[in-house]
């Protein structure tokens, strides 16, 4: 495939597969659907490149919005549709990071894979006229901007320009930490109306090459296909995630209890689940900071971020957020190893700060990759 364009049909499979990829979070795909559905009817057409079909001399970017999912629900689809036809954010802080590099951006990598935050950066494309490449920089989603394979591949975060609701713009020169950026970008965004957006990670298509985890948005979309065609079939959706993603069913229960916590100065969620099936009288927990970061079964470690833990509904194979995880939510946890290029970042020297265990609360750990941990 060189260049794929999305069609309407393309949609339901398309954020099908980005909910579910995104291990709880990368936003609504309510919201990804509401901002496809726009991108056709006001007659731009999203579209994907091949990794491999970029020049290596070609200037890429990533990206993405910020802000707070209150905010957005609190403005709805249609208020921020109409505001984006008027400013979109992404785009203004897209053309302040060609100012900073002195050059048009020839393409733009989304951040991460997720319902909302792929979507938005295909709407970007179709407003600047551009195929987005078809990869990311995690193959799932991640709470934080500095999680990325691309920053132990020698890409740097910075510059990275911000811009709030307001118009107010900042522009991240050079951080010490590989925390410092996104910590900054959150103050922006919350002190200037609640929603902004960033870019950042700028590269040559060489390093995209080298460091972009290739092919996530149309997997995603093929994933979603899967699930729907197993629906319609009437076979397990659970069982067909996880034979497309080549991962394994490591739990099933239902939400017992939840817990908000402030550990090592971070915020997290700590879901406790009661087994199901083959795991009744078996007791899981899964530490959630937007996304999954972290699988216990029975007090034993059974995935650490980045390695996926997929958050799915038992009956449809349906990504569920972490936001609708609730006591009593049912839940079929599929664990995926994460990619060769993202798990190489994560263990690398600047990765292992980026990634590190500390920044959901567990600096005891250390990341393992989840076949190992399978076998304790």
């Amino acid at each position: 495939m060189g260049v794929y364009t999305f069609t309407p049909q393309d949609v339901n499979p398309l954020l099908e597969g980005l909910a579910i990829l995104g291990t709880g979070g990368g936003g609504s795909p309510a919201w990804g659907k509401a901002i496809m559905e726009h991108e056709f009817a006001v007659g731009r057409q999203p579209s994907i490149i091949n990794l491999e079909q970029i020049a290596d001399d070609a200037t890429v970017v990533s990206g993405g919005i910020m802000g707070s999912v209150k905010v957005l629900e609190e403005f709805g689809t249609d208020q921020i549709m109409a505001h984006w036809e008027e400013r979109f954010e992404l785009l203004e802080v897209t053309r302040v990071m060609e100012s900073i590099l002195g050059r048009s951006i020839d393409h733009v990598v989304p951040f991460e894979v997720g319902g909302l935050n792929t979507p938005v950066i295909l709407s970007l494309g179709a407003r600047m006229g551009i195929p987005i490449i078809d990869g990311d920089a995690l193959g799932r989603s991640a709470p934080e901007t500095q999680m990325t394979s691309f920053i132990g591949h020698g890409v740097s975060l910075t510059p990275m320009p911000l811009i709030d609701y307001h118009g107010n713009v900042v522009i991240v020169s050079q951080a010490v930490d590989p925390a410092y950026a996104d910590q900054l970008g959150r103050w922006v965004v919350t002190h200037g109306g609640g929603l902004g957006a960033n870019n950042h990670y700028p590269m040559t298509g060489r390093q995209a090459k080298e460091s972009v985890v290739p092919g996530t948005i149309s997997g995603a979309l093929e994933l979603g296909r899967q699930v729907l065609a197993a629906r319609a079939e009437g076979r397990d959706p659970v069982q067909a995630v996880a034979a497309a993603l080549r991962g394994v069913l490591l739990f099933a229960g239902t939400v017992a209890s939840l817990a908000e916590e402030e550990k090592m100065g971070f915020y997290f969620t700590v879901a406790t689940l009661a087994g199901t099936d083959e795991w009744t009288g078996q007791v899981a927990q899964l530490v959630i900071k937007n996304e999954t970061m972290l699988l216990t079964v029975n007090d034993q470690v059974k995935a650490i971020f980045p390695d996926l833990v997929c958050l799915l509904e038992p009956g449809t194979g349906r990504g569920v957020m972490s936001m609708e995880v609730r006591g009593g939510t049912p839940l079929a946890l599929v664990g995926v190893p994460c990619h060769p290029r993202l798990r190489q970042s994560a263990q690398s020297e600047v990765g292992a700060r980026a990634f590190s265990p500390a920044r959901y609360g567990h600096p005891e750990l250390t990341y393992q990759p989840i076949e190992s941990l399978a076998e304790s």
